[in-house]
């Protein structure tokens, strides 16, 4: 069916731009008309506010949906994971799969188009499957007594899924190094979200007293911080998204920027930082070092939806074309999907979102702006 598609602005190429017409044949832009004005012009559908291609949500756990109001705020990142531990067996499969469906549904709906997301196991790819939205699956290998990566290699087969580490301070420098140079997928890093990771390395605070305590030996302190063991332990062309990055410094971002050739995605979760520490993302930080950002909303263990637009309000005084290229554009590089998704193009299928409530004066987000799918 042919929709021809205007609102207030349109980003285009990076921009947002007034009086633009997008024409669609079923979810395919065929044409894309800039004119003096849309008033009542004829056949044209009109939405208030600002239209972009569909979002990439560039860091998610589909599979923790069933958690969504189990953890209590605010217990740090050891609590948090302690309580994963203590109520994760108290839900049947069925509520898993129920739970990850609903929330699916919902970032449908909200507009978003692809997810980057991290499992440990397979048991909700049917509901990616079934999906509208395009799911990359990064299988998380960890485990300091894990030193096989063959399982979870196996675990990733199949189509736009991968394996990835961890993090920094939870795989053992070979398999680390195993998986890194295997293959050309992005890999998903979680990366300094507490200071416990850059303190590991100095051989104190709560993970190196945990290690200690479980008796767990690390082969990796050689490297110095967390930011060399990554630039120094994986190939400079892989496709890189960190995850997080609370207490990532100037120093840090550099020594990343510096080793990669292919792209670095930091992709930032501040709803999912606030409820799990308290913490905020670097986001002046990062903006002033020109690097690129993505938007991602982490899981419903630590958030309560699974919202871009949340998470946008969250990062601050930011004008909207910077966040909303942030939350399309950069995510669908960060994947691979550029070609595809995170711009309105002709002869693309990227989704079509109106963004509604925002200060159209002064170009930012308010606590009244939502997002919606149009197509």
């Amino acid at each position: 069916m042919r929709r021809k598609i205007a609102s207030h602005y349109a980003l285009i190429n990076g921009r947002l731009e007034r009086n633009i017409i997008i024409e669609v044949d079923d979810r395919t832009i065929t044409s894309i008309e800039q004119t003096d004005s849309i008033d009542n012009r004829a056949g044209v559908e009109f939405y208030p506010g600002i239209l972009t291609a569909g979002m990439v949500n560039a860091h998610c756990h589909l599979e923790l949906s069933y958690l969504r109001g189990a953890i209590a705020e605010g217990s740090g990142f050891a609590g948090f994971a302690g309580a994963i531990g203590r109520v994760r067996n108290n839900f049947t499969t069925e509520e898993r799969l129920r739970a990850a469906s609903v929330a699916d549904a919902e970032m449908w709906e909200e507009g978003i188009e692809a997810v980057a997301d991290i499992a440990n196991d397979r048991l909700v790819m049917p509901v990616k499957e079934r999906s509208a939205i395009h799911y990359h699956t990064f299988i998380e290998f960890f485990g300091l007594n894990n030193h096989s990566v063959e399982a979870a290699r196996t675990m990733a087969s199949g189509d736009n899924c991968s394996l990835t580490p961890h993090s920094i301070y939870s795989v053992q420098d070979e398999p680390f190094r195993a998986i890194c140079a295997d293959g050309s997928a992005p890999l998903s890093l979680h990366f300094l979200e507490s200071d416990d990771e850059k303190a590991l390395f100095d051989n104190y605070g709560s993970l190196h007293d945990w290690y200690e305590r479980q008796g767990w030996a690390t082969d990796f302190l050689h490297y110095g911080t967390p930011a060399e063991r990554v630039a120094k332990s994986i190939p400079a062309n892989r496709r890189m998204l960190l995850i997080h990055n609370v207490k990532a410094t100037k120093e840090d971002i550099a020594t990343i920027e510096q080793h990669f050739t292919n792209g670095v995605y930091w992709v930032l979760c501040p709803e999912s930082n606030r409820f799990i520490s308290r913490t905020e993302p670097p986001v002046e930080t990062l903006r002033n070092a020109g690097v690129k950002i993505a938007i991602g909303t982490d899981s419903l263990a630590s958030a309560r939806h699974l919202s871009m637009v949340e998470n946008m309000r969250l990062l601050g005084d930011i004008p909207l074309d910077e966040l909303l290229i942030w939350a399309t554009r950069n995510g669908a590089e960060a994947l691979g999907l550029e070609a595809s998704l995170g711009d309105i193009r002709v002869g693309t299928s990227p989704g079509i979102v109106i963004i509604e409530g925002a200060d159209l004066q002064n170009m930012r987000v308010t606590d009244q702006t939502r997002s919606r799918r149009i197509i």
